[in-house]
């Protein structure tokens, strides 16, 4: 089921009615009802793929319980290595197999062997990713004894499969929202207010700038040969703002409907785009999987401890796993290689933590040096989505090689250019609400609070009319990260 689908319109107003108005009485029939709303909000998609969720699910809740007494090392390790292997063995399974067994032909061919190897016709599961790194985080933190385990497999399940971020994150711990499922929730009007704001702010993002710049940025990547230098930076640039408004968006959705079931789940963006350098974009973009990537893998490798060596090799291999695990393509190795080798000078230089702050705190404009480190650090980015977005590495290059040609300096030209012109427009209004609101939670938090109300309530259906008038009434568009 997807957010911006007139299901869910229908489907979440009934879950709240049931959650707070039926079942308040006990947490314990709400966790009941939380997994059948989440199951059937999964299963709307293709309910087969239940028994994954299900599999990956038991095998952590009994790695889980089996760990709580058992202090053989050797044994530990074997129950941690089950739970690994079981995950992602089924993450592979789904999402690789078929990378591997064709690089595998293409390797034995450039040998001048011949190799004959069959793909299969394997449907990737939406939320794959997600939910397996969610229920590995529980292994791994009941096995390291930073938690102990459930016994409640109802709670256990609920909070593996908790329908608002089951399907694209944020990728919760267990240490955090596990412990959710057992108290007593209350439906507070000011939570649930600021609930509805991140909602409507989360679907501004989607169906109005995503899903209008998705429409010129699949027109151009698709067609890319037929355009000019210049229309080709156009083109990632709409890709730019596409996939931060529909990645973030998705989260902003997630984060408000976890609020209006009276649960927190943490941010999963904090206003990327205004990073003056790469490990600041990183400790704001995506940040549920960053973190995860630093405590599971980062961390255990040796971190920034060691020599330059160890802490080159290091970080390579954190930013090319995250670039893997977005998907079984050359295009998404490359791209987290290159995040590396933007990341690597300041680790080395011991300046990966020099901008922990907001930039511009208190202030309207930014210092020039701050300014020019945003801009350098945004143009980086924007170079970096030419692989994640595109079909093949062969594409990136040829697409970067017309970029650079002299065409660069063209005017652009495609169909439709006027919308076109319209949606900048937008996005330049969404970059500027999102710059006046960068020291809240959310964009729209602290903005809205400091108007007063008649402002407020106006600017409320300013974008629940721009949401009517720029909707794709056509279809609904699925947010890009189902397909990781």
């Amino acid at each position: 089921m997807l957010f911006n689908s007139i299901d869910f319109a229908i489907f979440l107003p009934i879950v709240f009615i049931l959650y707070w108005f039926v079942f308040k009485k006990s947490y314990k029939f709400q966790n009941v009802l939380i997994v059948i709303a989440s199951l059937v909000f999964y299963g709307w998609w293709d309910w087969r793929f239940l028994s994954l969720i299900l599999a990956s699910s038991i095998l952590d809740y009994v790695v889980g319980m089996l760990l709580e007494n058992q202090e053989n090392t050797t044994k530990r390790k074997l129950l941690l290595a089950a739970s690994l292997v079981g995950n992602f063995g089924l993450l592979g399974f789904f999402k690789y197999f078929n990378f591997f067994v064709d690089n595998f032909i293409n390797a034995f061919t450039f040998f001048g062997f011949e190799f004959q190897a069959q793909s299969l016709n394997i449907i990737l599961p939406v939320g794959i990713s997600f939910y397996t790194f969610q229920t590995l985080s529980y292994s791994i933190d009941v096995y390291r004894r930073q938690m102990k385990p459930t016994r409640n497999f109802i709670a256990f399940m609920a909070f593996v499969s908790f329908f608002p971020q089951l399907v694209a994150g944020p990728i919760e711990r267990a240490i955090n929202l596990l412990p959710q499922f057992f108290k007593k929730r209350t439906l507070r009007y000011p939570e649930a207010v600021d609930g509805m704001k991140q909602l409507l702010w989360g679907f501004f993002k989607k169906i109005v700038i995503a899903d209008n710049c998705a429409i010129f940025a699949n027109l151009i990547f698709n067609n890319s040969s037929s355009y000019s230098g210049s229309t080709l930076l156009l083109g990632v640039l709409f890709f730019t703002f596409q996939i931060y408004c529909d990645f973030s968006g998705y989260s902003d959705i997630a984060i408000g409907t976890a609020k209006l079931l009276g649960f927190q789940i943490m941010t999963n963006f904090a206003f990327p785009y205004f990073s003056r350098d790469i490990a600041e974009f990183w400790r704001r973009w995506h940040i549920s999987l960053s973190t995860w990537f630093r405590d599971y893998l980062y961390i255990p490798l040796g971190g920034s401890k060691g020599n330059k060596l160890q802490r080159i090799r290091n970080t390579l291999i954190i930013f090319i796993v995250s670039g893997f695990w977005h998907g079984a393509n050359w295009t998404f190795i490359v791209w987290g290689a290159l995040n590396a080798i933007y990341f690597l000078p300041l680790l080395l230089t011991d300046k990966n933590r020099k901008n922990m702050g907001i930039i511009a705190q208190g202030k309207l404009i930014p210092p020039l040096k701050e300014l020019v480190s945003l801009i350098i650090t945004f143009s980086l980015t924007v170079f970096a989505w030419i692989f994640f977005r595109a079909l093949s590495l062969d594409h990136a290059f040829s697409y970067i090689g017309t970029i650079l040609s002299p065409s660069l300096f063209t005017i652009p030209v495609f169909p439709d250019r006027q919308r076109a012109l319209l949606v900048i427009i937008l996005a330049i209004i969404f970059m500027t609400i999102e710059w006046l609101g960068r020291e809240g939670r959310y964009a729209i938090d602290k903005l809205t609070a400091s108007l007063k109300k008649p402002f407020r309530w106006a600017f409320y259906y300013s974008i629940v009319l721009s949401i009517y008038l720029f909707a794709n009434n056509s279809q609904v568009i699925e947010f890009i990260y189902f397909q990781f």
